[in-house]
Order: C-alpha cells, then sequence, then structure tokens
C-alpha cells in the first residue's frame, strides 16, 4: 500500500458491546495486522446525553478478551491524542465556522419547539433544501440580525448545506461505486447547541487529525457517506480522504433484519460480547464470555461472518485470521447469525485446545461449585472429557464426579429392571476390581463376568455408569473407572446398590 494502514473502531460508551461492533473491531484489526499497520481505539463519547459510566473500560475489556487490543487508545495514547472525542471538542468549532465562512453550512437558531412545531405539521419534515428558506437561520435572517443573535450568545446549531441535484459517488472497497442524490439528503447538525460536534463533524475531523487511511464501518452508515464525503471535500481535505468499506449487517437467523439485543433476548442467546450491568438499574444482559465461549472460538466465529478465505476452512486461529484476511472476500450480502453453529464454533475449539489452556478455567468452574480438584488428576480428567463439552461450564457437569460422589441418581433408568442377580453380580465385580488392568481389558473382565451370572453385558452396563457418575452421561465407563481408582469404584457401587435395594 502506497501509504502507512492506520485503522480506526471508534465506539459510543453507551452500553453493551454488540458482537456486531466486535465484528467491525476485529476486521479493522485484521486489516491493519495484515498490512503492517496501526488499530486504534477512539472513544465517541460526543453526544453526552447518553453517556453511561463504565462503558469505555467495559470496551477496553471486551476487546482485550478477545485478543484484538489496540495500538494506540485512551488506555495507550500515542502521537495522534486525544483519543476521546469529547477531549479534542475545541477542534471542531473553528472547522464548522471555516463552512460557514465558506458557504458548506449555516447557522440555525430554530428552537426544539419550533421544530417540533414543525414536524407536527409536516410528519416527513426534513431540514433541508426544500425547507431551509422557512425556517430561523443565517440563509433566511440578514447579516446584521445573525450577528446580533450571536453577540447574544443565542442557542444555535450549524448545519451542513447540501447541495441541489448533484451526485455524490465514491468506490467502497466491498461494494464498488456507490452513488447519492443529494436532494434526498437532510442538512445535518454539524455542531449542537453545547459546542459538541455530531457524529458527522467529528468523525471527519478526528479521522484527518489522525491520518486513517481506511475507514471499515457497519452498512448502516452507508447513508451518512455522502455528508462525509461532502465534508472531506468543502475542508479542502480530498486529497488525504480514507479509503471506505461498509460491511455488511449481521442478521436476525431468519435473515429478516438487523440482529439486535432485543433477538437474544428473544431467542435465548446473547449478543453482547461480555456480560454488560446497567450501573442505573443493575440489569445484567448475558454475554458470550459468562455463557462459556472461547476467545478464540467467538473471534473465529465473527471473522467468517461475512467472509470466507474461498476454501471450505472453517476453523481459524486469530493468526491465521491475520494471514488470510481480504477485503476482496468480505461478502456484499448480509450474514444470518445462527447460534447453533457459534457453539459448534466453541465445541471444535474446546475439542482442540490443549489442556493446559483449559485447566485454569475448568480448575476456577469447579471451585465456583465448591469443588477443590487435583490439578494432576484435572489434567487427566479434562483430556477425557473435552470432546464433550460445548460451553465452558459443561466442564462442571463432565468433570465434577471425578472428584466428589453422585449425590443423586437417575434411579429411574435402573430401578424397574434391578432385581437380587444384578445387586450379587456388582458387588462380586467390586470385589475382583483390578484397576492395574487397561481400560478394555477391565471392560473384557466385566462383560466375561455378566455371562458367568447369566446377564447381558448391556443390562448391567448403564446401572454401572450410574453409580459411579449419577446418570447418563460421561466418558468410556471403564476409563471413568481407571480415574476413579479402586477404592472409590468399590464405595460408588456399594453406595449405588444400597440406593437401588431401597
Amino acid at each position: 500500500m502506497s501509504k502507512e494502514v492506520r485503522v480506526r473502531f471508534a465506539p459510543s460508551p453507551t452500553g453493551g458491546l454488540h458482537l456486531g461492533g466486535v465484528r467491525t473491531a476485529l476486521f479493522n484489526y485484521l486489516f491493519a495486522k495484515k498490512h503492517n499497520g496501526t488499530f486504534i481505539l477512539r472513544v465517541e463519547d460526543t453526544d453526552q446525553t447518553r453517556f453511561v459510566e463504565g462503558a469505555e473500560q467495559y470496551i477496553v475489556d471486551c476487546l482485550e478478551w478477545c485478543g484484538i487490543s489496540p495500538d494506540e487508545s485512551p488506555q495507550k495514547p500515542g502521537a495522534f491524542g486525544p483519543y476521546r472525542q469529547s477531549e479534542r471538542k475545541p477542534s471542531y468549532r473553528q472547522y464548522a465556522e471555516q463552512l460557514v465562512a465558506s458557504g458548506y453550512a449555516y447557522y440555525a437558531f430554530d428552537t426544539s419547539e419550533e421544530l417540533t412545531a414543525k414536524r407536527a405539521e409536516e410528519p416527513n419534515f426534513l431540514y433541508g433544501q426544500k425547507s431551509r428558506m422557512q425556517m430561523r437561520n443565517s440563509l433566511t435572517l440578514t447579516q446584521s440580525e445573525v450577528s446580533e443573535l450571536l453577540a447574544q450568545n443565542a442557542p444555535h446549531v450549524i448545519r451542513i448545506k447540501m447541495p441541489t441535484d448533484e451526485q455524490v459517488t465514491f468506490t467502497d472497497m466491498i461494494r464498488g461505486v456507490v452513488s447519492f442524490e443529494t436532494n434526498l439528503v437532510d442538512d445535518k447538525v454539524l455542531l449542537k447547541a453545547d459546542g459538541m460536534p455530531t457524529y458527522h463533524l467529528a468523525v471527519v475531523v478526528d479521522d484527518k487529525a489522525m491520518e486513517i487511511s481506511h475507514i471499515f464501518r457497519g452498512e448502516e452508515w452507508l447513508p451518512s457517506a455522502p455528508i462525509h464525503i461532502l465534508l472531506w471535500k468543502y475542508l479542502g481535505w480530498a486529497d488525504e480522504m480514507p479509503a471506505w468499506a461498509h460491511l455488511p449487517l449481521i442478521l436476525k437467523p431468519d435473515g429478516n433484519g438487523k440482529l439486535s439485543k432485543r433477538d437474544g433476548d428473544r431467542l435465548g442467546f446473547p449478543v453482547y460480547a461480555m456480560n454488560w450491568t446497567d450501573p442505573k438499574t443493575g440489569d445484567v444482559t448475558k454475554g458470550f464470555k459468562e455463557l462459556g465461549f472461547m476467545p478464540e472460538a467467538f473471534v473465529n466465529l465473527l471473522g467468517v461472518l461475512g467472509w470466507n478465505d474461498g476454501t471450505d476452512k472453517e476453523i481459524f486461529s486469530l493468526d491465521e485470521l491475520k494471514a488470510s484476511f481480504s477485503v476482496e472476500r468480505i461478502s456484499k450480502a448480509g450474514a444470518k447469525f445462527d447460534f447453533e453453529k457459534a457453539k459448534w464454533f466453541n465445541h471444535e475449539w474446546i475439542k482442540q485446545s490443549p489442556v493446559s489452556s483449559l485447566q485454569l478455567v475448568v480448575s476456577s468452574l469447579l471451585k465456583q461449585s465448591g469443588i477443590e480438584a487435583n490439578e494432576e488428576k484435572l489434567a487427566e480428567v479434562i483430556e477425557l472429557v473435552k470432546d464433550r463439552c460445548t460451553l465452558l461450564p459443561d466442564f462442571v457437569v463432565q468433570t465434577a464426579y471425578f472428584f466428589t460422589s453422585p449425590a443423586e441418581y437417575d434411579s429411574a433408568a435402573v430401578k424397574p429392571k434391578w432385581n437380587a442377580d444384578k445387586a450379587a453380580f456388582f458387588e462380586e465385580f467390586a470385589n475382583t476390581l483390578n484397576v492395574e488392568l487397561s481400560a478394555l481389558e477391565l471392560e473384557a473382565s466385566f462383560k466375561a463376568l455378566a455371562e458367568t451370572k447369566g446377564l447381558k453385558p448391556g443390562e448391567v452396563m448403564l446401572p454401572l455408569r450410574i453409580v459411579l457418575v449419577g446418570g447418563k452421561f460421561g466418558p468410556g465407563v471403564f476409563d471413568i473407572v481407571k480415574l476413579l481408582g479402586k477404592e472409590e469404584t468399590q464405595n460408588r457401587i456399594a453406595k449405588g446398590i444400597a440406593e437401588f435395594n431401597s
């Protein structure tokens, strides 16, 4: 690339981080790393009415959990700070005033009451070419009236003056040539009455100041593109304008519309990266992390949501995504979110993860459930059961019985066919148990004993599993016996016999 790659993820600190936002951050990160560039976190906190305490740190924590920490951010400032828009406030008015002076913007003194009345009068009212000359602004007032209002510090905003009968055309890296009719775009506010910029002005000024080379953002920002492109032109920066890429939407599972938090609540899955606690209400919205997703799996599933490398490959590490990523392979069409597929990714990552990368989190989950696990034994247990775990909390169910005897049994699966012959069989099996044998040898001896007692192996295999683990789950039953050891297996069989005889 001809110039240094500098990309930014620019969220607003207003609440939880939607998985669509994480994917935007990820694609920015991947593009930067593919081209030895810089990935920047810029916090767009100009709308103080929507600012939520703690949301910025939450965003930072989410990116860190995903392994896509920025090179520059409020927490890691570089040469292009500040990295919070609220701290850049003095820089915006001069550009808004410059636009007014050059005829590309104007002062609007309309009160909120006047605008409300206008909208009530005209339900489809847009402040723009057709209506601006009917409103109270510097285009309709005399120069002396405008000067007097400004001298009195009369509340006002600055609006862009959208041109008439023009087309704004640009080349999107994903969508190709895109055109907009300026007659269909209203005169957006650039600077608010409190002196803070709106997104439209701030994003352009900051991208110029931070020397952003490429902009990756969601498709929902496409209608704003003509405003931003005109601002780059009107401010005299057209030759320095970044390249644009508008990412496809993440859609509801049925494909009808953009995935929202409400959809997740309705369908029973998270849409936030991590748990988000509303500081006002205390309400907790579940995240993928706390549900039991590995960060590697979460990043993997987002990486292939609207992108592929041109093959059937689905499992990618972050390093593999960095090496394979290309804008050309990003889809134009929206990508349906499939939670079952998301869980499949997690299951695959658990299966292929070394025990060493799982042990700390599994040990912590067990402790939270009141179970202290011998770490050496836990390593063996994780290796044995990880193929059976889809979410990380599944390890509790799949490992707990190795460290604590079952408190309850699925007796209904055993008692209807339980009898004295089976009780005698298990007593003899326990008495003759030799755990020095391999799991295969133990199984062979178990089946041979059953046959000598006139029992089918299938009749006694399930009761053995249930006395050892409490239910119809777990790995090979004789692998369980090997790990439990002779004394513990004998104790559990005796306890199970007593339960089934009662």
